[in-house]
């Protein structure tokens, strides 16, 4: 029931739990995350979180994936450095308001759980990222800024690859000036050169 006894149905109901499971992630981190610390914020009980979600698993990546913003293609600036920082630092910014021991934990568990990284990577981001780079990359090929033969699948992702062993490693979200290291140093060079026939 929500407040005043009105019982709360479908998508109010929906967005109550949610929330909880947000405000559960920000204040308790996904360890500590219950099922129960659920139900008691969002005031329901757990067999209504079961009837949607079979476990506290698909319960996070729902909540995460209504909070966080969609993955947006860049605009095209006509230049592929200028297009992919702008998308790479968006991408940093994506959980910006939970805490980033809360996402560094996540990221660990999301690595050591199966289920989790299965639900995370076919529920929430479903190659999003990756392939909003590809767009970036294959816009710059089409223009003859980059080799299009360097595009390979390991290629494309490799930004989003540093980037998050750079903040599982440091622990902390990584600057604006190490996304700029990082494409200055490692993945334009990378894209620019002729690839090996």
């Amino acid at each position: 029931m929500g407040a005043g006894g009105v019982r709360r149905r479908g998508g109010e109901l929906e967005r109550a739990i949610l929330d909880a499971v947000w405000a559960e992630l920000v204040d308790h981190g996904y360890d500590r995350l219950t099922m129960d610390g659920v139900a008691a914020r969002a005031r329901t009980s757990k067999p209504v979180l079961y009837r949607r979600w079979s476990n506290r698993v698909e319960l996070v990546v729902a909540a995460l994936g209504r909070n966080a913003p969609d993955y947006q293609e860049p605009p095209d600036t006509g230049e592929l450095r200028t297009d992919l920082l702008f998308f790479l630092c968006g991408m940093l910014h994506r959980f910006d308001d939970l805490p980033v021991d809360t996402v560094h934990g996540l990221l660990v568990d999301i690595m050591r759980d199966p289920e989790l990284r299965t639900l995370f990577r076919t529920g929430l981001t479903a190659r999003g990222p990756v392939d909003g780079l590809a767009a970036v990359m294959r816009r710059a090929a089409d223009r003859g800024e980059i080799d299009p033969a360097r595009l390979t699948p390991r290629v494309v992702a490799l930004p989003l690859d540093l980037l998050r062993d750079t903040f599982l490693i440091e622990g902390a979200v990584p600057s604006d000036r190490v996304v700029a290291e990082i494409l200055d140093e490692v993945v334009l060079p990378l894209l620019s050169a002729s690839a090996r026939p």
